[in-house]
Formats: structure tokens, C-alpha cells, sequence
């Protein structure tokens, strides 16, 4: 199992940036797929899940600001951050749900 983010960097307050994360080495379109983050200083939290079916979740404090989708086809999930404060700072892990499969992360940094 392979698991590869991307998209992460520097943004200012209000600003967006879109994850991927491409994913190989088991059925892709069979599995739930997953992001969760580690701020600094703070513990693991799962922010968003995708099934499926398509059906989505989202913890509180991302609802209404961050999409997650994926493409079967290109066996990618992704998270559109939009609205980003300086509390989403954070390094961003996608992982396979249900599992402990999990990509090396990458950095967001929401700063002016």
C-alpha cells in the first residue's frame, strides 16, 4: 500500500489549497478513504472521510469550509481546504480507512 500527498504549503488567512493524495497497491474504489491531521503540539484527529458510496464526513471544525472527493479512475482522493485559519496549520495525513495505512504527510501553514 502506497499512499501520496501533496498540495500543502504556505497560505495566508482566508486563503485555500487542495490536497491529493494518490493512492495504490490495493482496490482503490472498494475502500473509504480518509484525512486527519496533527497540529502542532496537539494529538491525531480525523477530520474527513469519504465511503464508497460517496457519502462524506466532516469533524466540526472543518464542516461547510473543506470538500473531500475522490477520482476512481485516478485512484486519488482529495481535500479542498478553502477558508483556511491560522488554527488549520497542521501536517495532513490521507490514509486508507479502517486501516493503518497512511501517507508521510504534508505541511499546511495558514499565516500572514
Amino acid at each position: 500500500v502506497q499512499l501520496v500527498e501533496s498540495g500543502g504549503g504556505l497560505v495566508q488567512p482566508g486563503g485555500s489549497l487542495r490536497l491529493s493524495c494518490a493512492a495504490s497497491g490495493f482496490t482503490f474504489s472498494s475502500s473509504a478513504m480518509s484525512w486527519a491531521h496533527q497540529a502542532p503540539g496537539k494529538g491525531f484527529e480525523w477530520v474527513s472521510h469519504i465511503y464508497r458510496d460517496g457519502r462524506t464526513y466532516y469533524v466540526n471544525s472543518i464542516k461547510g469550509r473543506f470538500t473531500i472527493s475522490r477520482d476512481n479512475a485516478k485512484n486519488t482522493v482529495y481535500l479542498q481546504m478553502d477558508s483556511l485559519k491560522p488554527d488549520d496549520t497542521a501536517v495532513y495525513y490521507c490514509a486508507r480507512y479502517g486501516t493503518m495505512d497512511r501517507g508521510q504527510g504534508t505541511q499546511v501553514t495558514v499565516s500572514s
